[in-house]
Parts: structure tokens; sequence; C-alpha cells
């Protein structure tokens, strides 16, 4: 496996840039917002919070087994969100995409749909991984849709995996995209990503119940 120290995935709309504290004012614009955390073991509710989310991903960056982004909005160059690959198995060239978040008025545009194509692609095509997995919630039917709709699929069930910190266990749903698999689900992604383009890719006020993944 190749390209573990961090990179910059540059796309039309968003750039995937490695994430760093220059990135914390523009995260705290958009990371305070509750519905973001409901149902996921991250809880960014405050400065502090942030601060250690940050110096958490860093770590693991220095420890070899993630790679944390920052999402940067393009068109102003504001940070928008955050991403990861994680759980990095060199020997088994396998890799997780998640740890993802945008604000609320990201959710829903072209801006996730790049940023999974963006990783996927270096994943499969700069990485050399032959397997890339993702997972959910059970209970969170958006962002297993979401998970489906980029052309991943669903493998089975972790029950009571993760301990969240109201003490409610999460059962994780996980899902792979496989290296034979990849063209198909290139040429999928980038359809989308061209149906958005056509829709308008500028945010768009929303419900707040957007995909997180």
């Amino acid at each position: 496996m190749v390209d573990l120290p961090p990179v910059t995935l540059e796309g039309r709309h968003v750039r995937l840039e490695p994430l760093s504290r220059e990135h914390t004012a523009d995260l705290a614009a958009v990371a305070f917002d509750p519905d973001l955390w409901r149902r996921t073991p991250t809880q960014i509710h405050s400065a502090l919070d942030l601060d250690a989310y940050i110096e958490t991903a860093r770590s693991s960056q220095a420890a070899g087994t993630a790679i944390p982004f920052a999402v940067v909005d393009r068109a102003t160059g504001r940070a928008i969100g955050s991403t990861r690959f994680g759980n990095i198995d060199a020997h088994n060239r396998r890799v997780e995409i998640g740890w993802s978040w945008l604000g609320r008025d990201f959710q829903r545009t072209a801006f996730n749909t790049e940023a999974k194509l963006l990783m996927l692609a270096n994943a499969f095509e700069r990485m050399d991984c032959i397997r890339v997995e993702l997972r959910a919630d059970v209970l969170n039917t958006r962002s297993r849709h979401a998970i489906v709709r980029l052309g991943a699929r669903e493998e089975g069930v972790l029950r009571h995996h993760t301990i969240l910190p109201d003490g409610r266990l999460i059962d994780w749903a996980y899902y792979s995209v496989l290296r034979d698999e990849w063209p198909s689900v290139r040429a999928g992604l980038e359809r989308k990503l061209a149906s958005h383009a056509r829709g308008g890719a500028h945010p768009r006020p929303l419900d707040g119940r957007g995909a997180h993944l």
C-alpha cells in the first residue's frame, strides 16, 4: 500500500486536505449542530470537543492508522466538515472510509458525492487497496441508504459493538466495495455527480436530517 502520508485530493466542488488546527475556526461554524451527532460515537458540542476531535485524528495519523481530512468548499475556501481513511491495514490492503460529517447546509449536495468519489479513487488507484469498508449505525436508515447509493454492498451487522456516551449500544451495519467492483461504482458516482451539477451543486437549506456517513 502506498500514499499513507497525508495527501490532498482535489475535485471540482471540494478539496480534501490534511486536517489541522488551521481548520478549527471554519469547523466551529458548522460542527455544533446536535443533529450531526445523534447516531455516532463522535460528540462535538463545544470548542473543547472540537479541539479533542482534531487532536485525536492527528494522533491516529501519527500512529499510521488513519488519514484525516478537512472537507473544503472550493468556492469559498472554507472547511465545511471532515472525513477520514481509518483502520488502515497495509498488509491486507484494506481501509475504512468514515468519521464523515458535513455542516447541515452542505448535506445532500455534490459535496458528499464528490468527496466519496475522490477517496475511493485514491484508495483503489493510488493506495492499491483491494477492499474499502464503510459502516453505519443499524438504526440510521438514512446513512445506510446513502452508503448503498454510493454502490457499496451490505455484508452484515456487528451487534452491540460500540457504547455511546449515553450508554446506548450501537449495532454497526458493515458495507464494502471491492477492487473488481470499483469501475462500475466509479461510473455510478460520476453519473450522480453529473446529476448534482445539472441540479445545482450549491448548498441549500435542509431539514437537518441529511445523510451522515
